[in-house]
Protein backbone atom coordinates (compact mmCIF):
# COMPACT_ATOMS: atom_id res chain seq x y z
CA UNK A 1 0.00 0.00 0.00
CA UNK A 2 3.03 2.64 0.66
CA UNK A 3 4.25 2.50 -2.95
CA UNK A 4 1.07 2.71 -4.08
CA UNK A 5 0.35 5.91 -6.01
CA UNK A 6 -3.09 5.46 -7.37
CA UNK A 7 -5.70 3.14 -4.95
CA UNK A 8 -9.02 2.31 -6.65
CA UNK A 9 -11.63 0.68 -4.23
CA UNK A 10 -14.85 -0.69 -5.66
CA UNK A 11 -15.48 2.01 -7.62
CA UNK A 12 -18.98 2.63 -9.00
CA UNK A 13 -20.09 4.80 -11.93
CA UNK A 14 -23.68 4.59 -12.69
CA UNK A 15 -26.12 6.87 -15.15
CA UNK A 16 -29.28 7.04 -15.06
CA UNK A 17 -31.09 5.94 -18.77
CA UNK A 18 -34.06 7.69 -20.30
CA UNK A 19 -35.78 6.22 -23.12
CA UNK A 20 -36.90 9.68 -23.94
CA UNK A 21 -36.19 13.16 -22.63
CA UNK A 22 -40.07 13.78 -21.25
CA UNK A 23 -39.30 10.91 -18.74
CA UNK A 24 -36.55 12.93 -16.73
CA UNK A 25 -39.04 15.50 -16.72
CA UNK A 26 -41.59 13.32 -14.80
CA UNK A 27 -39.08 11.82 -12.43
CA UNK A 28 -38.08 15.16 -11.38
CA UNK A 29 -41.38 16.74 -10.66
CA UNK A 30 -44.12 14.41 -10.21
CA UNK A 31 -45.07 14.06 -6.71
CA UNK A 32 -45.43 10.65 -7.01
CA UNK A 33 -41.70 9.17 -7.74
CA UNK A 34 -42.26 6.41 -10.00
CA UNK A 35 -38.91 5.08 -11.56
CA UNK A 36 -39.09 6.33 -14.98
CA UNK A 37 -35.09 5.31 -16.01
CA UNK A 38 -33.30 2.26 -16.21
CA UNK A 39 -29.40 1.92 -14.73
CA UNK A 40 -26.15 1.42 -16.66
CA UNK A 41 -23.16 1.03 -14.72
CA UNK A 42 -20.08 2.13 -16.56
CA UNK A 43 -18.15 1.03 -14.06
CA UNK A 44 -19.14 -1.96 -11.76
CA UNK A 45 -17.25 -2.48 -8.60
CA UNK A 46 -13.79 -1.94 -10.19
CA UNK A 47 -10.63 -2.26 -7.67
CA UNK A 48 -6.91 -1.57 -8.66
CA UNK A 49 -4.05 -1.09 -7.16
CA UNK A 50 -1.15 1.04 -9.35
CA UNK A 51 2.48 1.24 -7.97
CA UNK A 52 4.81 4.47 -8.14
CA UNK A 53 6.83 3.91 -11.59
CA UNK A 54 4.24 1.73 -13.39
CA UNK A 55 3.06 1.95 -16.79
CA UNK A 56 -0.08 0.41 -17.09
CA UNK A 57 -1.99 -0.22 -20.22
CA UNK A 58 -6.16 -0.35 -20.28
CA UNK A 59 -7.53 -2.73 -22.36
CA UNK A 60 -11.39 -3.08 -23.41
CA UNK A 61 -13.80 -2.75 -26.61
CA UNK A 62 -15.16 0.60 -26.67
CA UNK A 63 -17.71 1.40 -23.99
CA UNK A 64 -16.19 -1.08 -21.27
CA UNK A 65 -15.46 1.59 -18.77
CA UNK A 66 -11.93 2.57 -20.23
CA UNK A 67 -12.32 6.64 -20.04
CA UNK A 68 -14.64 6.96 -17.36
CA UNK A 69 -12.37 5.49 -15.29
CA UNK A 70 -9.74 7.78 -16.50
CA UNK A 71 -12.12 10.28 -16.18
CA UNK A 72 -12.49 9.83 -12.55
CA UNK A 73 -8.89 9.40 -11.84
CA UNK A 74 -8.54 12.53 -13.15
CA UNK A 75 -11.35 14.31 -11.25
CA UNK A 76 -13.24 15.09 -14.31
CA UNK A 77 -16.18 12.90 -13.52
CA UNK A 78 -17.32 11.57 -9.46
CA UNK A 79 -17.69 8.30 -8.67
CA UNK A 80 -21.10 7.29 -7.56
CA UNK A 81 -19.94 5.13 -4.94
CA UNK A 82 -16.06 3.37 -4.13
CA UNK A 83 -12.90 5.73 -3.53
CA UNK A 84 -10.16 6.79 -5.57
CA UNK A 85 -7.24 7.66 -3.52
CA UNK A 86 -4.27 10.01 -5.95
CA UNK A 87 -0.94 10.24 -4.06
CA UNK A 88 0.91 12.86 -7.02
CA UNK A 89 0.23 15.52 -10.07
CA UNK A 90 -1.49 14.08 -12.67
CA UNK A 91 -1.45 15.16 -16.14
CA UNK A 92 -3.37 13.94 -18.51
CA UNK A 93 -4.50 13.88 -22.64
CA UNK A 94 -7.86 12.46 -22.22
CA UNK A 95 -10.09 14.29 -25.60
CA UNK A 96 -8.01 16.15 -27.77
CA UNK A 97 -8.50 19.82 -27.08
CA UNK A 98 -9.64 18.88 -23.68
CA UNK A 99 -9.26 22.29 -21.72
CA UNK A 100 -8.53 24.24 -24.63
CA UNK A 101 -10.49 27.87 -25.39
CA UNK A 102 -10.54 27.80 -29.14
CA UNK A 103 -10.10 31.68 -29.20
CA UNK A 104 -6.64 31.75 -27.34
CA UNK A 105 -3.93 30.89 -29.39
CA UNK A 106 -1.33 28.08 -28.90
CA UNK A 107 0.80 29.76 -26.50
CA UNK A 108 -1.70 31.16 -24.46
CA UNK A 109 -3.48 27.68 -24.08
CA UNK A 110 -0.21 26.38 -22.55
CA UNK A 111 -0.35 29.55 -20.10
CA UNK A 112 -3.86 28.57 -19.05
CA UNK A 113 -3.03 24.94 -18.80
CA UNK A 114 -0.03 25.63 -16.69
CA UNK A 115 -2.27 27.46 -14.59
CA UNK A 116 -5.06 25.14 -14.23
CA UNK A 117 -2.23 22.47 -13.04
CA UNK A 118 -1.38 24.90 -10.40
CA UNK A 119 2.18 25.83 -11.87
CA UNK A 120 3.14 29.67 -11.18
CA UNK A 121 3.40 32.15 -14.88
CA UNK A 122 7.18 32.00 -13.39
CA UNK A 123 7.28 27.93 -13.64
CA UNK A 124 5.41 28.03 -16.94
CA UNK A 125 7.33 30.61 -18.16
CA UNK A 126 10.79 28.57 -17.53
CA UNK A 127 8.78 25.59 -19.62
CA UNK A 128 7.18 26.91 -22.46
CA UNK A 129 9.63 27.14 -25.08
CA UNK A 130 10.21 23.84 -24.33
CA UNK A 131 6.68 22.82 -25.21
CA UNK A 132 6.89 24.68 -28.33
CA UNK A 133 9.87 23.05 -29.42
CA UNK A 134 8.36 19.50 -29.08
CA UNK A 135 4.88 20.63 -30.65
CA UNK A 136 7.00 21.43 -33.20
CA UNK A 137 4.05 23.29 -35.12
CA UNK A 138 5.89 26.15 -35.99
CA UNK A 139 4.25 29.87 -36.59
CA UNK A 140 0.71 28.34 -35.43
CA UNK A 141 1.32 28.55 -32.47
CA UNK A 142 0.62 31.91 -32.38
CA UNK A 143 -2.69 31.27 -33.77
CA UNK A 144 -6.28 30.59 -32.15
CA UNK A 145 -6.78 26.67 -32.11
CA UNK A 146 -9.29 26.41 -33.54
CA UNK A 147 -8.00 26.66 -36.60
CA UNK A 148 -6.06 23.73 -35.89
CA UNK A 149 -6.05 20.23 -37.70
CA UNK A 150 -6.77 17.28 -35.31
CA UNK A 151 -3.27 16.17 -35.44
CA UNK A 152 -1.83 19.91 -34.46
CA UNK A 153 -4.50 19.70 -31.68
CA UNK A 154 -2.46 16.31 -30.40
CA UNK A 155 0.79 17.94 -30.69
CA UNK A 156 0.03 20.33 -28.75
CA UNK A 157 -2.08 18.55 -26.24
CA UNK A 158 0.91 15.82 -25.79
CA UNK A 159 3.71 18.70 -25.31
CA UNK A 160 1.69 20.53 -22.82
CA UNK A 161 0.57 17.43 -20.52
CA UNK A 162 4.24 15.38 -20.97
CA UNK A 163 6.34 18.89 -20.30
CA UNK A 164 5.66 19.64 -16.81
CA UNK A 165 6.84 16.83 -14.75
CA UNK A 166 4.02 15.20 -13.72
CA UNK A 167 3.74 11.63 -11.32
CA UNK A 168 1.07 10.40 -13.07
CA UNK A 169 0.84 10.73 -16.96
CA UNK A 170 -2.39 9.32 -18.78
CA UNK A 171 -2.94 9.31 -22.09
CA UNK A 172 -6.18 8.14 -24.17
CA UNK A 173 -6.13 7.39 -27.77
CA UNK A 174 -4.11 10.14 -27.97
CA UNK A 175 -1.30 8.29 -30.19
CA UNK A 176 -3.43 7.42 -32.77
CA UNK A 177 -3.66 10.68 -34.03
CA UNK A 178 -0.97 12.59 -35.82
CA UNK A 179 2.27 11.37 -38.49
CA UNK A 180 4.49 8.12 -37.45
CA UNK A 181 6.84 10.78 -36.77
CA UNK A 182 5.22 12.35 -34.25
CA UNK A 183 3.92 8.89 -32.28
CA UNK A 184 7.66 7.81 -32.47
CA UNK A 185 8.80 11.39 -30.18
CA UNK A 186 5.70 10.89 -27.95
CA UNK A 187 7.17 7.05 -27.10
CA UNK A 188 10.47 8.30 -27.30
CA UNK A 189 9.49 10.78 -24.12
CA UNK A 190 7.16 8.49 -22.68
CA UNK A 191 9.89 6.07 -21.95
CA UNK A 192 12.06 8.94 -20.84
CA UNK A 193 9.46 9.84 -17.77
CA UNK A 194 9.16 5.94 -17.06
CA UNK A 195 12.51 5.63 -16.49
CA UNK A 196 12.52 8.85 -14.69
CA UNK A 197 9.66 6.77 -12.40
CA UNK A 198 6.92 8.28 -13.63
CA UNK A 199 3.55 6.15 -13.67
CA UNK A 200 1.67 6.15 -17.07
CA UNK A 201 -2.06 4.62 -17.24
CA UNK A 202 -1.73 4.37 -21.33
CA UNK A 203 -5.24 3.37 -23.32
CA UNK A 204 -4.49 2.61 -27.05
CA UNK A 205 -5.99 0.21 -29.59
CA UNK A 206 -3.10 -0.60 -30.68
CA UNK A 207 -2.34 -3.51 -28.30
CA UNK A 208 1.35 -4.39 -29.55
CA UNK A 209 1.94 -0.50 -27.98
CA UNK A 210 1.09 -1.96 -24.89
CA UNK A 211 2.92 -5.02 -24.68
CA UNK A 212 5.97 -3.57 -25.85
CA UNK A 213 6.16 -0.08 -23.76
CA UNK A 214 3.88 -1.40 -20.23
CA UNK A 215 4.75 -3.31 -18.08
CA UNK A 216 1.66 -4.35 -16.34
CA UNK A 217 -2.33 -4.06 -18.59
CA UNK A 218 -5.80 -3.92 -17.34
CA UNK A 219 -8.93 -5.94 -19.12
CA UNK A 220 -12.08 -3.71 -18.74
CA UNK A 221 -15.11 -5.79 -19.71
CA UNK A 222 -18.63 -4.70 -18.97
CA UNK A 223 -16.85 -2.19 -16.21
CA UNK A 224 -15.59 -4.34 -14.92
CA UNK A 225 -12.05 -5.89 -14.44
CA UNK A 226 -11.74 -9.17 -16.27
CA UNK A 227 -7.76 -9.43 -16.49
CA UNK A 228 -4.70 -7.62 -14.65
CA UNK A 229 -1.20 -8.42 -14.92
CA UNK A 230 2.31 -8.92 -16.94
CA UNK A 231 1.35 -7.21 -20.33
CA UNK A 232 2.29 -9.56 -22.68
CA UNK A 233 0.11 -12.10 -21.09
CA UNK A 234 -2.81 -9.88 -21.15
CA UNK A 235 -2.85 -8.63 -24.40
CA UNK A 236 -2.32 -12.37 -25.29
CA UNK A 237 -5.41 -13.17 -24.28
CA UNK A 238 -7.50 -9.84 -24.73
CA UNK A 239 -6.75 -10.80 -28.13
CA UNK A 240 -7.80 -14.17 -28.25
CA UNK A 241 -10.93 -13.05 -26.71
CA UNK A 242 -11.74 -10.57 -29.36
CA UNK A 243 -10.62 -12.91 -32.38
CA UNK A 244 -12.43 -16.23 -31.16
CA UNK A 245 -15.07 -14.51 -28.93
CA UNK A 246 -15.52 -16.84 -25.92
CA UNK A 247 -14.29 -16.40 -22.14
CA UNK A 248 -10.40 -17.56 -21.09
CA UNK A 249 -10.60 -18.76 -18.02
CA UNK A 250 -7.55 -16.73 -17.16
CA UNK A 251 -8.33 -15.13 -13.43
CA UNK A 252 -7.11 -17.91 -11.89
CA UNK A 253 -3.49 -18.32 -12.99
CA UNK A 254 -3.06 -22.16 -10.83
CA UNK A 255 -1.87 -24.54 -13.45
CA UNK A 256 -4.38 -27.05 -13.14
CA UNK A 257 -5.49 -30.09 -14.77
CA UNK A 258 -7.93 -30.86 -17.13
CA UNK A 259 -10.38 -33.59 -17.00
CA UNK A 260 -12.99 -33.63 -19.65
CA UNK A 261 -15.24 -36.33 -21.46
CA UNK A 262 -14.21 -38.65 -18.09
CA UNK A 263 -16.73 -41.25 -17.73
CA UNK A 264 -16.63 -43.29 -14.58
CA UNK A 265 -13.90 -45.85 -13.88
CA UNK A 266 -15.67 -48.72 -13.70
CA UNK A 267 -17.54 -48.29 -17.34
CA UNK A 268 -17.83 -51.19 -19.28
CA UNK A 269 -18.57 -50.71 -23.11
CA UNK A 270 -21.91 -52.76 -23.22
CA UNK A 271 -21.41 -56.04 -24.98
CA UNK A 272 -23.77 -55.46 -28.35
CA UNK A 273 -21.81 -53.07 -29.80
CA UNK A 274 -20.10 -52.14 -32.95
CA UNK A 275 -17.83 -50.16 -31.33
CA UNK A 276 -14.36 -52.27 -30.20
CA UNK A 277 -12.20 -48.73 -28.71
CA UNK A 278 -13.32 -46.13 -27.18
CA UNK A 279 -11.54 -43.23 -25.58
CA UNK A 280 -12.44 -42.97 -21.89
CA UNK A 281 -10.49 -39.75 -20.70
CA UNK A 282 -7.93 -36.92 -21.91
CA UNK A 283 -6.01 -35.21 -19.25
CA UNK A 284 -3.22 -32.16 -19.74
CA UNK A 285 -0.80 -31.10 -17.41
CA UNK A 286 -1.76 -27.83 -17.15
CA UNK A 287 -4.53 -25.04 -18.63
CA UNK A 288 -1.57 -21.97 -18.87
CA UNK A 289 1.96 -22.84 -20.68
CA UNK A 290 4.78 -20.53 -21.62
CA UNK A 291 6.59 -20.75 -24.60
CA UNK A 292 9.25 -24.10 -24.20
CA UNK A 293 7.51 -25.53 -21.31
CA UNK A 294 6.36 -29.05 -21.29
CA UNK A 295 3.28 -30.44 -22.50
CA UNK A 296 1.71 -33.33 -21.32
CA UNK A 297 -1.41 -34.96 -22.71
CA UNK A 298 -2.49 -38.69 -21.21
CA UNK A 299 -5.36 -40.23 -23.13
CA UNK A 300 -7.03 -43.31 -21.07
CA UNK A 301 -8.51 -45.63 -23.98
CA UNK A 302 -10.71 -49.09 -23.65
CA UNK A 303 -9.79 -51.93 -26.05
CA UNK A 304 -12.75 -54.54 -26.45
CA UNK A 305 -11.74 -56.84 -28.51
CA UNK A 306 -8.23 -57.66 -30.04
CA UNK A 307 -6.71 -54.66 -32.41
CA UNK A 308 -3.22 -55.28 -33.64
CA UNK A 309 -2.65 -52.28 -35.78
CA UNK A 310 -4.57 -49.97 -33.07
CA UNK A 311 -2.71 -46.32 -33.24
CA UNK A 312 -3.26 -43.23 -31.27
CA UNK A 313 -3.03 -39.76 -32.69
CA UNK A 314 -2.67 -36.52 -30.94
CA UNK A 315 -3.21 -32.89 -33.10
CA UNK A 316 -3.13 -29.48 -32.29
CA UNK A 317 -4.95 -27.04 -33.30
CA UNK A 318 -5.91 -22.98 -33.31
CA UNK A 319 -9.72 -22.69 -31.80
CA UNK A 320 -10.62 -21.43 -35.61
CA UNK A 321 -9.13 -25.11 -36.76
CA UNK A 322 -5.68 -24.27 -38.38
CA UNK A 323 -3.74 -27.47 -38.36
CA UNK A 324 -1.16 -27.46 -36.34
CA UNK A 325 0.63 -30.81 -35.58
CA UNK A 326 -0.91 -33.77 -36.00
CA UNK A 327 1.47 -37.12 -35.34
CA UNK A 328 0.39 -40.63 -34.40
CA UNK A 329 1.56 -44.01 -33.12
CA UNK A 330 2.12 -45.37 -36.78
CA UNK A 331 4.23 -43.34 -38.07
CA UNK A 332 6.59 -43.10 -34.92
CA UNK A 333 6.42 -47.02 -34.79
CA UNK A 334 5.38 -46.50 -31.59
CA UNK A 335 3.86 -49.69 -30.43
CA UNK A 336 0.38 -48.91 -27.96
CA UNK A 337 -0.95 -51.40 -25.64
CA UNK A 338 -3.82 -53.21 -27.69
CA UNK A 339 -5.43 -56.53 -26.01
CA UNK A 340 -8.73 -55.84 -24.13
CA UNK A 341 -9.25 -53.83 -21.26
CA UNK A 342 -7.90 -50.27 -20.19
CA UNK A 343 -4.81 -48.77 -21.08
CA UNK A 344 -3.23 -45.55 -20.45
CA UNK A 345 -0.51 -43.20 -23.03
CA UNK A 346 0.71 -40.01 -22.22
CA UNK A 347 2.10 -37.47 -25.50
CA UNK A 348 5.01 -35.32 -24.40
CA UNK A 349 6.74 -32.26 -26.19
CA UNK A 350 9.39 -31.60 -24.22
CA UNK A 351 9.41 -27.94 -25.31
CA UNK A 352 6.22 -26.54 -26.42
CA UNK A 353 7.08 -24.39 -29.54
CA UNK A 354 3.68 -22.39 -29.68
CA UNK A 355 4.36 -18.98 -28.94
CA UNK A 356 0.51 -16.83 -27.63
CA UNK A 357 -3.06 -17.94 -28.43
CA UNK A 358 -5.10 -20.13 -27.55
CA UNK A 359 -5.16 -24.09 -28.60
CA UNK A 360 -7.48 -26.98 -28.51
CA UNK A 361 -6.35 -30.46 -28.72
CA UNK A 362 -7.94 -33.67 -30.82
CA UNK A 363 -7.27 -37.44 -29.86
CA UNK A 364 -8.28 -40.02 -32.37
CA UNK A 365 -7.95 -44.14 -31.88
CA UNK A 366 -7.69 -45.86 -35.54
CA UNK A 367 -6.22 -48.77 -37.01
CA UNK A 368 -5.45 -49.71 -40.51
CA UNK A 369 -2.49 -47.35 -40.42
CA UNK A 370 -4.80 -44.79 -39.87
CA UNK A 371 -7.57 -45.03 -42.49
CA UNK A 372 -10.17 -46.38 -40.08
CA UNK A 373 -11.38 -44.16 -37.61
CA UNK A 374 -12.39 -46.30 -33.87
CA UNK A 375 -13.23 -43.21 -31.76
CA UNK A 376 -11.98 -39.40 -32.32
CA UNK A 377 -12.50 -36.56 -29.47
CA UNK A 378 -12.67 -33.01 -31.64
CA UNK A 379 -11.26 -30.59 -29.29
CA UNK A 380 -11.40 -32.20 -26.48
CA UNK A 381 -9.06 -30.03 -23.75
CA UNK A 382 -7.74 -26.41 -24.75
CA UNK A 383 -4.74 -24.34 -23.32
CA UNK A 384 -3.15 -21.40 -23.64
CA UNK A 385 0.12 -19.38 -24.57
CA UNK A 386 1.36 -16.63 -22.70
CA UNK A 387 4.65 -14.83 -22.38
CA UNK A 388 6.39 -11.86 -22.23
CA UNK A 389 7.23 -10.61 -25.83
CA UNK A 390 9.66 -12.81 -27.33
CA UNK A 391 8.86 -13.06 -30.86
CA UNK A 392 5.69 -12.95 -33.16
CA UNK A 393 3.74 -14.81 -34.99
CA UNK A 394 2.52 -18.95 -34.29
CA UNK A 395 5.74 -20.98 -33.35
CA UNK A 396 9.01 -20.50 -32.29
CA UNK A 397 11.52 -21.78 -34.33
CA UNK A 398 15.36 -22.09 -33.59
CA UNK A 399 17.92 -19.88 -35.52
CA UNK A 400 20.86 -17.64 -35.27
CA UNK A 401 21.73 -14.28 -36.26
CA UNK A 402 25.36 -13.80 -38.59
CA UNK A 403 26.65 -10.37 -39.96
CA UNK A 404 27.63 -11.32 -43.08
CA UNK A 405 29.48 -8.34 -43.98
Amino acid sequence: MDNNIIQIDRLVKSYKLYEKPLDRLKESILLIKNKYHTDFKALNGVSLEVKRGDAIGILGKNGSGKSTLLKIITGVLSPTSGSVEIRGKVSAILELGAGFNPEYSGRENILLNGLMMGFSREEIDKKIESIIEFADIGDFIEQPVKIYSSGMFARLAFAVAINVEPDILIVDEALAVGDTRFQTKCIDKMKELKNAGTTILFVSHATEQIKRFCNKAVWLKDGKVEAEGESSEIVDIYEDYMKYGYEVQIKNSDNTESQLNSLPEDFIMPVNTNIVSSIIKVEINQKRFKTFDELVVEVQYEVYENIPDLLIGVAIYTPDREYIFGPNTHLENVNIPNSIGRHKMKYIINELPLLSGSYCIDVGLFNNQGIVCLDYKESITDFIVTNKYISEGLIYMKHRWEVSE
